[in-house]
């Protein structure tokens, strides 16, 4: 007698074997494409400038093609804006993540100086504000989003710490806002001016830094820190 071979069950074959999948990202979705452009193009506005600088400069920088780049962006002013937030951003996040753990009013306001004068002098921020004010009269827009008041913002991120301050007890003032943007002035608007008009040849030392914070500090603290009451009472 002859055995049959078993019989193997198989699993009944779907309609789409082979189902089509999304695309990982959406068109313009790509982080990391997205950020390969922005890199080129920091590269050739630092190196030409806004006006002298065109789309197929950034796209041989960047090692894409031209249909690439306007997926991301609709022009060059558009890029141009894309990189300004980026870099604010950046920052931002930075100043934020210093803030969070500071309970100390002046400890937190030191560091905050000390990290806003580095990035004054050691980066390419003021390069990129020379080049906005190059373009006010033409793109008064780009110079709106450069210094608007959101939460990718410096000024902003020491406003929220203020107001923990004034939530804490240490701090007393009744428009915080006000409160940041002078202490800003204070601590920064010396370093700032000077780099911004091309007087600042080096880099101030450590010290020189050190001197100009701790005093805008001592000179914020007298004006908005919490006064002891007179006699212990």
């Amino acid at each position: 007698m002859t055995r049959q071979p078993k019989k193997v069950e198989r699993p009944p074959v779907p309609d789409f074997p082979y189902p089509v999948l999304p695309s990982r990202f959406p068109a313009g979705g790509d982080p990391v494409k997205r950020g390969q452009i922005l890199d080129g193009a920091k590269t050739v506005f630092m190196k030409m400038g806004f006006d002298a600088a065109s789309m197929n400069d950034v796209t041989r920088e960047a090692g894409v093609s031209k249909g690439t780049i306007y997926v991301y962006f609709d022009s060059k002013e558009d890029l141009f804006a894309a990189l300004i937030e980026r870099e604010k951003g950046l920052f931002t996040e930075a100043l934020r993540g210093l803030l969070a753990e500071c309970n100390d009013a002046a400890e937190g306001l030191q560091s905050f100086a000390d990290a806003f004068v580095h990035q004054i002098i050691e980066t390419d921020m003021i390069p990129a504000m020379r080049t906005v004010l190059g373009v006010v009269d033409r793109m008064p827009g780009l110079c709106h989003r450069f210094l608007a008041s959101t939460p990718a913002n410096a000024r902003s991120v020491l406003e929220d710490f203020i107001r923990r301050q004034i939530d804490s007890g240490a701090l007393v003032t009744d428009d915080p806002d006000l409160a940041a943007r002078q202490f800003i002035d204070l601590s920064t608007g010396t370093f700032f001016k000077q780099r911004l008009f091309g007087e600042m040849r080096i880099s101030p030392p450590q010290s020189e830094i050190d001197r100009v914070t701790a005093s805008a500090v001592r000179v914020f603290m007298a004006a908005y820190g919490a006064k002891a009451p007179a006699n212990g009472q």
